[in-house]
C-alpha cells in the first residue's frame, strides 16, 4: 500500500483508526451530513478543475435525497467557485505525483517561468492556524521535486471560509437563504503563503518509518473521537461488519447490574437509589425534593412555540448519555410506566390519531415497538448500573389452580411490555414495606408475584433495602457461577475412567468367549452327532403322536 500525507497524519492522530480503515479495511457507510467536508471540498475542486456546474451536479449526485439543507450548501458554493477563479491564477490542476511508495495529488500547479511553479491547496475551513502549522505543503514541495522534478517556488493555502447559520423558528426558508448571501458578504477567501521548512518533512519522514515498524495499534482518546467514523466499533464495541470467531465463550461474571425495581408507593424505591454510586435520575413525577442525586426531568418543554414531548426528551437524555462524556456511574429511569404513556402520546400525535383503537392493526404495535427499542437503547447503554423503577399494580386477580381468586402483584405496565423488559434485566426485585416498618428487597417470584430476570445461582429470595447488600447478591451469584463451571470440569474429567473401566470390561468379556470357543473345538465329533441325533427323535415321536 502506498502512503499518503492524510495516512500518515491519520496515524499520528489515532493508530487505531488508521488500522481500522488501511489495514482491517472495514468500509463505512458514507455520512449523508450536506456539510460533509470530503465532499464540499470535491466539488470545490472539480469547480476548479471543469466548471461550477459540473461541480454542483456531481455533489448533489453523491447523495441519495436531496433536502433544504443541501440546496444551502448549493447556494454557498455557488456564491464561492466565481470569486476563487477570480483570484486564483490559472495552472495546472490535480497534478498525480507518485513512486514506489508515496502517493499525492496537488491541487493547483501556476508556472511562473524559469521551470518552476508556485502550489496552491484549497481548504474550505475557518481553522486557518491549523494548516498553517501543517506540514502537508512542506511534504509535497520535496516529494514534487523528487517524483516530477519540478522546482516549487512559493506554497499558498487558499483559504475559503464557512458559515454555519441556523433557520430560525420564525424564518421563512427564502428569509433564511437571504441571509446566508448577507453572512457570505461579509467574509472574504484568503490567500496565505506557507514558507518552506525541511525540519517537517524529516518529521514526516520518520514518522512514516515508524508507521511501517509498528505492530500492536493504541487507541487515542481525544476530542476528535466525536467526529470519527469508527466510534461506535472502538468506544462501544459496536460490530456490524466483522462475526465473531466461532468457538465457544467462557461464562463470565456479572459486571454491570441492570435491575427493574417495583413497589407500592412510599416504600422507598427513590431513597433507595440515592445510595447507588453516582446516580443521575431521568425523572417523570418531580418526586426529587428528599434525594441528592442529579435529574433530568422527563416532561414536555417548550422552545419557543415548539413544543417538545417528553418522549423526545427521554430519547435526547439517552443520545446524550450514549456519548458517556459524563462521571455518572447509575441511570435511573423513575418512572418506567410514565415513559410508556409518554410514548404513547408521541406516538398518538405522530400517526394523527387520538387512542390505539383509532387504528387498531397497527398503532398498538409501534407504541411498543418503539417503547422497547428506545430501552434497548438505554439497556445498553455503557454505565454500572442501570436502573429501572415501577410502581405496582394490585388491581386486578388471577385463579389459581385450585379455584381461589387471589390479588395479582405486579409492575404498573403493560403485560406484554413487562416480559420483554424482564427479559433485559438481571433481576426483577420487589421492594416491600414489612409490617415492623423495615423494608426489604423480594426476589421471590410466582403465580401471583411477578419477578424473574437473569443472574442465576441466587439463594436469598429477600435482602434489605441496602445498595451494599445488593452488591452483595451480585458478588455471590458471580462465585456460584464459577463454582459451577469447577464441578462442570469435574466431571468431564471422570468420564474417560467411567469408559476405560467398561472397556476393560469388554476386553474380559470377550476373552471368556474367546477361551470357551476353544473349549467347544476340542470336544470330539461323536458326541456332537449324538446330541444332533436326540433331537431328531423326539421330532420324530411328536408326529407319530400326532397321527395317533
Amino acid at each position: 500500500m502506498k502512503i499518503h500525507f492524510s495516512t500518515v497524519e491519520q496515524f499520528e492522530n489515532c493508530e487505531m483508526r488508521y488500522k481500522l480503515q488501511y489495514i482491517d479495511n472495514i468500509e463505512i457507510i458514507d455520512s449523508d451530513d450536506p456539510q460533509n467536508p470530503l465532499r464540499i471540498g470535491t466539488a470545490l475542486h472539480r469547480a476548479m478543475e471543469v466548471d461550477s456546474e459540473t461541480a454542483i451536479k456531481e455533489y448533489l449526485m453523491s447523495y441519495p435525497i436531496i433536502t433544504d439543507k443541501h440546496i444551502d450548501e448549493v447556494i454557498k458554493l455557488e456564491y464561492w467557485i466565481p470569486k476563487i477563479k477570480k483570484i486564483v491564477p490559472d495552472g495546472l490542476h490535480e497534478v498525480n505525483f507518485s513512486n514506489d511508495w508515496y502517493e499525492g495529488t496537488a491541487d493547483l500547479l501556476v508556472p511562473c517561468g524559469n521551470g518552476q511553479y508556485d502550489l496552491y491547496d484549497y481548504k474550505y475551513s475557518n481553522n486557518v492556524d491549523h494548516y498553517m502549522e501543517s506540514r502537508q505543503l512542506h511534504v509535497y514541495k520535496y516529494f514534487i521535486k523528487e517524483i516530477l522534478n519540478i522546482d516549487i517556488r512559493n506554497m499558498y493555502f487558499v483559504f475559503v471560509p464557512k458559515t454555519n447559520i441556523r433557520l430560525k423558528k420564525t424564518e421563512t426558508l427564502k428569509d433564511f437563504r437571504s441571509r446566508i448571501i448577507d453572512e457570505l458578504s461579509k467574509l472574504d477567501i484568503t490567500i496565505k503563503e506557507v514558507k518552506y521548512q525541511e525540519n517537517k518533512v524529516i518529521d514526516f519522514l520518520k514518522s512514516t518509518i515508524r508507521l511501517e515498524r509498528t505492530e500492536e495499534f493504541e487507541k487515542v482518546q481525544s476530542y476528535l473521537c466525536d467526529w470519527c467514523e469508527y466510534r461506535e466499533l472502538c468506544m462501544e464495541g459496536v460490530n456490524y461488519m466483522i462475526l465473531p470467531k466461532a468457538e465457544r465463550r467462557e461464562v463470565g461474571t456479572a459486571t454491570k447490574r441492570k435491575l427493574w425495581l417495583y413497589g407500592g408507593a412510599f416504600s422507598g424505591k427513590t431513597t433507595f437509589m440515592d445510595s447507588a454510586p453516582m446516580p443521575i435520575n431521568l425523572n417523570t413525577d418531580g418526586n426529587v425534593q428528599f434525594v441528592t442525586m442529579q435529574y433530568l426531568p422527563i416532561k414536555d418543554t417548550y422552545e419557543g412555540r415548539i413544543k417538545v414531548l417528553a418522549w423526545e426528551n427521554f430519547k435526547n437524555a439517552i443520545g446524550e448519555l450514549e456519548k458517556n462524556d459524563n462521571n455518572f456511574k447509575t441511570i435511573v429511569v423513575d418512572l418506567l410506566e410514565d415513559t410508556y404513556e409518554s410514548c404513547r402520546l408521541y406516538m398518538y400525535d405522530k400517526l394523527g390519531i387520538d387512542h390505539e383503537s383509532d387504528d387498531s392493526f397497527r398503532a398498538w404495535d409501534k407504541v411498543r415497538t418503539e417503547f422497547l427499542s428506545t430501552i434497548r437503547r438505554l439497556m445498553n447503554l455503557d454505565y454500572e448500573n442501570i436502573v429501572l423503577i415501577s410502581h405496582e399494580d394490585t388491581s386486578k386477580d388471577i385463579t389459581k389452580k385450585t379455584g381461589d381468586k387471589i390479588t395479582a402483584i405486579k409492575p404498573n405496565i403493560a403485560e406484554k411490555v413487562a416480559n420483554k423488559i424482564a427479559g433485559m434485566v438481571d433481576i426483577v426485585a420487589r421492594v416491600v414495606v414489612e409490617d415492623d416498618g423495615t423494608r426489604t428487597l423480594n426476589f421471590k417470584s410466582n403465580e401471583v408475584v411477578f419477578g424473574g430476570g437473569r443472574l442465576k445461582n441466587i439463594t436469598h429470595t429477600s435482602i434489605p433495602l441496602d445498595w451494599s447488600e445488593l452488591c452483595k447478591v451480585y458478588d455471590e451469584a458471580n462465585e456460584n457461577v464459577h463454582k459451577v463451571d469447577k464441578t462442570e470440569e469435574s466431571e468431564k474429567v471422570e468420564e474417560p475412567k467411567r469408559g476405560r473401566r467398561k472397556k476393560e470390561e469388554l476386553e474380559e468379556e470377550q476373552h471368556v468367549q474367546t477361551e470357551f470357543e476353544e473349549i467347544m473345538d476340542d470336544i470330539p465329533e461323536e458326541v456332537e452327532e449324538v446330541e444332533e441325533e436326540k433331537p431328531k427323535r423326539t421330532r420324530r415321536t411328536r408326529r407319530e403322536r400326532n397321527v395317533g
